[in-house]
């Protein structure tokens, strides 16, 4: 009977090995050893399955971050004591091996002070695990529609918030020879660290196009309340759907609601429909976020508004580049600065005395070729992305 067991346990050691290897080969491990070996990449770790287990305590739910429709995020503590992300994703689809392990490979090259760090991975497994730099301060979703009892960030907070995140995404629109377009741009995507500097994460649903081209997407992914209309209506996923989806939530900003949000009895409103509205209408004052409505920033906020309108162009070629965008928003805060600092003054020294009214969660959405809508995860093959 000794004998019988210790063979059967030596026999399952040595198939778990073998499966290992299997995922290892099938994950591209392979391909990106031998570019870590020959100093291609020299920025990212291949990590055991071992090891993360044991720097989030085997996976222990209270080391969770966040879940979603992709797979869940945990909070990790390395050997080496530094606290990192470690994303473990639901589902996969690796048909093109190749193609993954070189978006692995930009992502751990990709080095912009807004965009969230990919520290390594762990291909041993059957869906590979990505390890992220660890941001502690939440999503911009959190920090624009926070709790009761906390005081609104200041116009000025929220533009320069709006200023990195555009430049970051100028950064990965730019990259290298292969510009990268994120394809999932929303508030929640957007990380504020220690010092509430905006990082631009997820990276599940971005895809690296070649210079000056399109790329047809057989499923549309994205959330709802930030897709590009021309995009769901023709599939061409291009740079410019980030500029749509980044308008979006520089609307979040200036009015302080989701992408759809509740009005008393009007529920799933959407913001651009009501903010296109209001523009058309001449009273862009009614859905501000009255907390930075005030006398000397009415211009300012007229302008930011008109450069949101430009971003939700209904065509591609109607909208500014994310770079003229991130230039734009550097410029205005430039020339209000002295607003600005005062409004920021006023606006330490406020205290909310009204809850806000809770503002829904915008809905992942994945549809099929066909275009109907449905609750899947938002994107099909590998998540990239980093956590919430």
């Amino acid at each position: 009977m000794v004998c019988i067991f210790a063979l059967r346990a030596e026999y399952q050691k040595r198939k778990l090995a073998e499966e290992k290897d299997k995922f290892f080969d099938q994950n591209g491990g392979q391909i990106l050893y031998r570019q870590i070996m020959s100093k291609e990449v020299d920025t990212l770790k291949i990590f055991t399955q071992e090891d993360l287990k044991k720097a989030t305590n085997d996976f222990d739910k209270s080391k969770e971050l966040g879940r979603g429709g992709h797979g869940t995020v945990y909070k990790g503590v390395l050997k080496d004591n530094r606290v990192v992300a470690v994303k473990r994703s639901k589902i996969m689809n690796v048909a093109e091996t190749g193609e993954f392990v070189q978006e692995i490979i930009i992502l751990s090259q990709t080095n912009h002070r807004n965009v969230v760090r990919l520290l390594g991975c762990c291909l041993e497994v059957e869906v590979p695990i990505l390890v992220y730099e660890f941001i502690p301060n939440g999503t911009l979703f959190e920090f624009i529609h926070r709790s009761y009892g906390s005081p609104p960030p200041s116009l000025d907070t929220r533009l320069r918030i709006a200023q990195e995140s555009a430049e970051a995404l100028a950064y990965l629109h730019l990259s290298m020879n292969h510009p990268i377009v994120h394809g999932d741009v929303k508030s929640m995507n957007i990380l504020l660290d220690d010092n509430y500097m905006a990082k631009v994460t997820d990276f599940g649903a971005s895809r690296m196009l070649p210079k000056d081209a399109a790329q047809f997407m057989t499923m549309v992914q994205g959330t709802l309340g930030y897709l590009d209309p021309e995009y769901l209506q023709e599939r061409q996923l291009t740079e410019k759907s980030d500029v749509y989806s980044f308008g979006v939530v520089l609307l979040e900003l200036i009015t302080g609601k989701a992408a759809i949000y509740n009005d008393g009895p009007n529920e799933g409103k959407s913001l651009v429909r009501s903010f296109l509205l209001a523009m058309k209408e001449d009273s862009l004052e009614d859905i501000l976020d009255p907390s930075i409505v005030r006398a000397g920033t009415e211009t300012l906020l007229g302008e930011v508004a008109e450069l949101g309108r430009m971003c939700l162009g209904p065509m591609g070629e109607e909208r500014p580049c994310m770079t003229e965008v991130a230039d734009r928003l550097k410029a205005l805060r430039s020339t209000w600065r002295e607003e600005l600092v005062l409004d920021r003054a006023v606006t330490e020294h406020m205290v909310v005395r009204m809850p806000p009214a809770a503002a829904p969660m915008p809905l992942d959405l994945a549809s099929s070729s066909s275009g109907a809508p449905s609750t899947a995860p938002s994107m099909s093959g590998m998540s990239m992305e980093a956590p919430r």
